[in-house]
Parts: C-alpha cells; sequence; structure tokens
C-alpha cells in the first residue's frame, strides 16, 4: 500500500526529530567531557596538584616518562615535578573531543604549549565516566611536535 506524500513526509520528519535527542545527548556528553579537560588544565595552571590528581582513575595509564605510570599514585608523583615551579611549564586545551555510543569512554585530544603559547606537542586523553557527570582519565599520552619537513631533506 502506498501512503500518501503528506504522511510520508510527516514519517520522514517523525524520524529525523527522533534521531535529535540521541545527537543532543552525545553534544551534551561531548561538551562534559571537554569542560573537564579544561578544568583538568586548570589544575596545572593553578598548581594545584591534588586537584589534578582528582581527575585520575585510581587504573589510568600515563606514557608519561621512560616507561608507562601505572596507578593514580604513581601518575601524581612522578607528575608533582611540573607542579614545583610559580609558573606552569606547559598548558594543554581540548581541540577534539569524541564519545562512543555508550557514553562510557570518550577521547579528548589537542594542542600543548609552552609558557610562550609556542606549540611543543598534543596530548590524547582517553576518559571513562565513572559515575554521571564525573569523567577520570584512564590512558593518557604525549607527543612532541613533528618536524616532518625538517627530516624529509
Amino acid at each position: 500500500m502506498k501512503l500518501p506524500l503528506v504522511i510520508r513526509a510527516l514519517l520522514c520528519g517523525l524520524a529525523i526529530f527522533s534521531s535529535l535527542p540521541g545527537d543532543a545527548a552525545q553534544s551534551a556528553l561531548q561538551q562534559e567531557v571537554a569542560d573537564t579537560e579544561r578544568a583538568f588544565a586548570k589544575s596545572m595552571a593553578d598548581r594545584d596538584l591534588k586537584a589534578f590528581s582528582s581527575f585520575l582513575s585510581a587504573e589510568a595509564i600515563f606514557f608519561s616518562g621512560p616507561t608507562p605510570l601505572h596507578g593514580k599514585q604513581q601518575v601524581t608523583d612522578w607528575w608533582a615535578r611540573f607542579f614545583q615551579q610559580a609558573d606552569a611549564p606547559f598548558s594543554w586545551e581540548p581541540e577534539q573531543v569524541e564519545v562512543i555510543e555508550s557514553g562510557q569512554l570518550a577521547l579528548s585530544t589537542g594542542p600543548v604549549k609552552d609558557r610562550q603559547g609556542k606549540l611543543i606537542g598534543s596530548f590524547t586523553s582517553i576518559w571513562r565516566q565513572e559515575k554521571p557527570g564525573v569523567w577520570r582519565i584512564i590512558f593518557d599520552k604525549g607527543n612532541e611536535v613533528c618536524r616532518c619537513e625538517a627530516e624529509q631533506k
């Protein structure tokens, strides 16, 4: 049976609108993770190691030194060196955030800059929603800026 054009148009419209809550929910989660990443970065700017540590999952793994750091305490102990001076040695901010469909894991990535604002690297963090509205980092890895043109010569 062929439906009249008006009914088909209404059904198409309903299908489009029914997808909006999911899209809106994903956007809200992406914003939540981006805001959490910014608050995490602010802990460095504010020189607040305790706040920094509060963003780490107990199971966190950071690729920060010569070997991976395992667990919240090991990550906090190693990163304490960056909180010893009056000014933060670097800063970062999310440029891209993606959340998986279940809303339980997210990836944030973006630039890392030195005190003068010069790009020195990039970061990638994997966040896990441990309870509604509470995101903690489970994986983190920074990378130096690639000088690809110089390497090709």
